[in-house]
């Protein structure tokens, strides 16, 4: 009996290893429209596909890192400044597609672009340090989406969205977290809505990578910044024993951050030149072993290991 369960589960993985690897014709042709450009996955993953032979549009944020973008790579690809929170600036990007491609259409539109700070315990924030975050990470992929859509289902493209573990598993407080379990409902609908007209939608969900938004000094000045505008009862209630052990907590979790971005960026590159994409890749052996576990675990178990490793008031007061 277990042998006959074993030898399915076998050829199903075989079968699905030979699917993944069956690759889409003519990709020389193709145009990949990539938001967030300017540093981490977004300037990696326009690297690599460039260096495919793919048509890569590059969005980046300045001036600066488009232009240094621009110097590592090929004449084929090109870049515009885009500022995902902007409604003119999407408007103008997304004209600026339509007449690169053409009648071709775009392949591919991979959804980068993020933020991941403020962040801080949920009381030492307001509403516009929330805002700040949904604006990029949510609102501006959304707008980026429906802006490039028409272009998107007439190539039969694909979409690629960038969320992460913690939109499977919250850990931090603040609008990161509640932001990708946002992009996760997102990208589900649209997949589902498109799926009729022959458009794919993958979902990235990375563990912890070391990026630009996984900078420590970059974190704890956030914080400390947003702990001086906290009220002043509310600094009396969590006191600075709180907030050291909240850096130490963040510091030690950053350490864990893998320093290959390559495993994303792979994750990326195979959405786009897949014949048969998956709907979910989760890169990093922390996402796979740990997170993706952990959120199928009941909700006490998943509680008392989030408490074990975090900031517990009771704790430090």
């Amino acid at each position: 009996m277990w042998l006959y369960l074993l030898s399915l589960v076998g050829l199903w993985y075989l079968l699905r290893l030979y699917r993944e690897r069956q690759v889409v014709s003519h990709l020389h042709d193709k145009y990949v429209f990539i938001t967030g450009c300017d540093s981490g996955f977004g300037n990696l993953l326009a690297r690599q596909l460039d260096m495919r032979g793919m048509r890569v549009l590059a969005a980046c944020l300045t001036e600066e890192g488009a232009e240094q973008l621009r110097k590592k790579t090929s004449d084929r690809l090109e870049t515009v400044i885009l500022d995902v929170t902007k409604t003119e600036s999407i408007a103008a990007a997304t004209q600026w597609v339509k007449e690169c491609v053409g009648n071709e259409g775009l392949w591919g539109l991979v959804n980068n672009a993020g933020i991941f700070i403020p962040i801080a315990p949920n009381e030492w924030l307001d509403k516009k340090d929330f805002t700040k975050v949904l604006n990029v990470n949510l609102t501006g992929m959304i707008e980026v989406t429906l802006g490039m859509l028409p272009l998107v289902r007439k190539a039969k493209g694909r979409v690629i969205n960038v969320s992460s573990v913690m939109g499977r598993v919250c850990l931090l407080s603040g609008g990161y977290c509640i932001s990708k379990y946002a992009v996760e409902a997102f990208s589900d609908s649209l997949r589902r809505e498109l799926s009729y007209f022959g458009v794919k939608v993958a979902i990235i969900e990375p563990g912890g990578f070391k990026t630009s938004l996984a900078n420590i000094e970059t974190i704890s000045m956030n914080v400390k910044k947003v702990w001086d505008k906290t009220r002043l009862e509310v600094k009396e209630i969590y006191g600075k024993k709180f907030l050291e052990s909240y850096l130490k907590t963040l510091e030690s979790l950053m350490k864990t951050c893998s320093e290959d971005l390559s495993l994303v960026t792979d994750c990326m590159e195979h959405a786009l030149t897949s014949c048969h994409p998956r709907t979910q890749y989760s890169p990093g052996w922390d996402a796979k072993f740990f997170y993706l576990p952990m959120s199928y675990m009941p909700t006490f178990l998943a509680d008392a290991i989030v408490s074990w490793g975090s900031v517990n008031p009771t704790k430090v007061l």
